[in-house]
């Protein structure tokens, strides 16, 4: 018998890995981590993985703290009764705390073929299933990229870079996130690499064949490779264990990422949906909400009530390969005029890309150090809060 607390983290993402590493902040706190792969995803570089520049691939132990206990394996249920959760080996695992950070994949997409046409790109498998057919593709062969929110961009910018014939179709704006000026910025490059950009009214895809895409405006784009990055989605786990959800299956908690249903279950990153009013899907979101629900945890361990969660955007980075890209900044969340692009851009992006990993490594070897998440502001989401509204999508674009 022992006074340990038991703390499981369900996802080895950029959410579950800040959490797990926070939580050895105390002596006295036993945590496993539980993630279906051996190895860290660093998501936001899959799409070079793809074009064969990057691995996006990093082993657990770069970023993870030895005093956490990695498991191999996916959970099938969560027992929030019995405080446990079991494992598709057929394994229980009982803990005294969990933190949901299941992460985000890709959206089953509704529109005819794409399912078995079009190849998803939101997971580390999906990355490399397309990899060959991309590399085995003809050099003078149509891809074509759906979807125009940062993945699609950089998607399409990187395949292009990589010699391919590439159209981005954009189902409206490409990147509506950007503000007019950073949006124009990214047209110039992505036309200096050779990308199509079809993009305005009536442009959403209405069908995917073998080898063309079908657009809503009655055109049809030839395509002999098609890549959908058009909508994300979030694990049905939540759902399936029988606990409250949104439309979109993202485990409902309050301002502390705690569980609506169960005060021992905090939620971080895509899969959570804190005052039914979820922050974007992205890789800027989920390492402060890991943290936050780390200390959630901790703060509940020790008897104290915790701190509600701060939402601090500062833009979007987009890269436009490998020599070129673009901060957007932002003021609550939306694009202001200023951005920094070209080569400076793409510094800056790569900047953080190693940024993300040293910061999860920088926690596993300092605990607590990480503070970004205590930065103040907000204030958008406040006002959101207060006038009660619910900003949660039926579908989700995520973000780098």
């Amino acid at each position: 018998m022992t006074n340990n607390t038991e703390v499981v983290v369900i996802g080895g993402g950029y959410a579950g890995v800040m959490a797990a590493n926070r939580l050895t902040r105390r002596d006295d706190v036993t945590v496993t981590l539980i993630n279906p792969r051996p190895t860290f995803v660093n998501r936001i570089r899959l799409h070079q993985l793809v074009a064969g520049s990057d691995s996006a691939v990093v082993d657990y132990r770069e970023v993870l703290s030895e005093r956490v206990a990695l498991v191999a394996d996916s959970v099938a249920r969560i027992d929030s009764a019995g405080r446990s959760v079991t494992l598709a080996s057929g394994s229980t695992v009982g803990y005294d705390y969990l933190v949901y950070a299941v992460g985000s994949g890709s959206a089953d997409p509704a529109v005819p073929g794409a399912a078995e046409f079009a190849h998803p790109i939101a997971t580390l498998e999906e990355a490399e299933r397309l990899r060959p057919v991309f590399e085995t593709l003809p050099a003078t062969a149509a891809v074509t990229v759906v979807g125009a929110g940062p993945t699609g961009i950089e998607t399409a910018a990187e395949l292009a870079e990589a010699n391919r014939a590439v159209t981005l179709v954009c189902g409206g704006v490409l990147g509506p996130y950007l503000h007019p000026r950073g949006r124009r910025s990214v047209a110039k490059r992505l036309a200096g690499l050779g990308v199509t950009v079809v993009d305005g009214p009536d442009t959403t895809v209405t069908a995917v064949t073998r080898d063309a895409v079908r657009l809503a405006d009655g055109r049809e784009l030839p395509s002999a490779l098609t890549v959908w990055t058009a909508g994300f989605g979030v694990p049905d786990l939540a759902v399936r264990s029988g606990l409250s959800t949104d439309a979109l299956g993202r485990l409902r908690t309050d301002e502390t990422l705690t569980s609506v249903d169960d005060v021992r279950i905090v939620a971080a990153g895509d899969s959570a949906a804190p005052s039914g009013l979820p922050l974007r899907m992205s890789c800027q979101a989920a390492i402060p909400l890991g943290a936050r629900a780390a200390d959630t945890v901790l703060s509940r361990i020790a008897g104290k009530q915790p701190s509600p969660l701060n939402a601090v955007f500062a833009g979007q980075c987009i890269s436009l390969g490998r020599r070129d890209g673009i901060f957007q900044f932002a003021r609550n969340d939306v694009a202001v005029w200023f951005n920094i692009d070209g080569r400076p851009g793409a510094k800056l992006k790569e900047f953080v890309c190693k940024g993300v990993v040293k910061q999860l490594a920088g926690e596993g070897d300092k605990p607590g150090s990480y503070r970004l998440h205590l930065t103040p502001g907000g204030a958008q989401r406040q006002e959101l809060l207060r006038a009660g509204r619910d900003a949660a999508p039926a579908t989700a674009e995520r973000t780098a």
